[in-house]
């Protein structure tokens, strides 16, 4: 259905999910409802029947009332018990799928800001306030803000995620329906806040590769990072050729990273903005501590390309260069 603008609505006081993520969500909704729906309407049987049938003056045996019955009162504290721990592990392992991103998903750098979505896709290919995507690929959204706290808010897909200044969020689904949907920020973020919306596109795979390489042709968020790479002088310290003793930085992201405090940790894009911002936070075991910090010689922007390139050079399929 669609509501005059060109956005899919819906049916229903939900509206259709349109990811796999929201079809769960919505089944677990209404398995509650159901649940709760028929506990109401039973105790509310049972006091309509009861007060009538005990009401004042009528002809009903009251002597000698029983005092307890464990038997029933067994059954109302377990029965209960049971069907609520039933959905806590429902709903954890729901949520615990939305933290375990596919290896195949297809990565796309988001940035908040007062006031817009500013979304990279690894071509090079930039939107703003738009989503596109292909239909049942799973897609990951690294989120970062430039500014505030922003909230990228789905309703249809049933998902929203918290985008902290300061660190990297992550936020992912596989879109199942076509069309276009809703996109807002859920989070006050300022005068201009109710003007910060958008929408997702979902369309057909073999649509969404014309699309996006029909757009304007830019660098990659690989290659500009690349470049930055080399420009701030990071090249000069962990190139493999360098005779300065620094970490190697080609495949990091997804590998175990041993500290030199006795920690371990697998790097990710937080790691990576950490160290770059931050160089003494985690420093790696056998290394001195002297590399300087790049805060305020970087921006959002330029953090998201370090953090693909980085995340080319340990995939094949990008060809990763460095």
């Amino acid at each position: 259905m669609n509501d005059g603008n060109g956005v899919v609505a819906g049916f229903g006081w939900l509206g259709a999910a349109a990811s796999s993520a929201g079809e769960r969500a919505d089944l677990l909704l209404l398995a509650l409802l159901v649940v709760c729906g028929t506990v109401a309407l039973a105790l509310g049987v049972l006091v309509v029947w009861f007060s009538i049938r005990y009401r004042r003056g009528s002809k009903v045996d009251r002597t000698d009332p029983p005092s307890n019955d464990w038997r029933l009162e067994t059954a109302w504290t377990l029965t209960p018990l049971a069907i609520f721990l039933s959905f806590f592990a429902w709903a954890a392992w729901d949520y615990a799928q939305l933290s375990i991103v596919p290896p195949d998903a297809l990565p796309i750098q988001v940035l908040g800001k007062q006031w817009m979505w500013k979304l990279d896709h690894r071509n090079g290919r930039r939107e703003i306030n738009e989503l596109h995507v292909p239909l049942g690929r799973a897609v990951k959204l690294v989120l970062a803000s430039e500014d505030a706290i922003h909230s990228f808010f789905v309703p249809a897909f049933r998902l929203k995620q918290d985008v902290v200044p300061g660190r990297y969020t992550v936020l992912w689904f596989r879109p199942t329906r076509l069309g276009e949907f809703r996109l807002f920020c859920a989070e006050f973020c300022g005068a201009g806040h109710s003007k910060m919306i958008g929408r997702v596109v979902v369309m057909q795979p073999a649509d969404y590769a014309r699309w996006l390489e029909s757009g304007p042709r830019r660098p990659g968020l690989a290659e500009r990072g690349f470049e930055l790479y080399r420009s701030l002088g990071c090249s000069g310290c962990h190139d493999e050729r360098s005779t300065v003793h620094a970490p190697r930085l080609q495949g990091l992201l997804g590998r175990v990273v041993h500290l030199q405090d006795g920690r371990s940790l697998v790097a990710d894009e937080n790691y990576v903005r950490d160290s770059i911002l931050l160089p003494r936070k985690d420093v790696v075991a056998g290394f001195d501590p002297v590399m300087p910090s790049f805060a305020g010689q970087v921006g959002e922007e330029d953090l998201q390309a370090l953090v693909e390139w980085l995340r080319s050079t340990g995939d094949d399929r990008t060809g990763g260069r460095g």
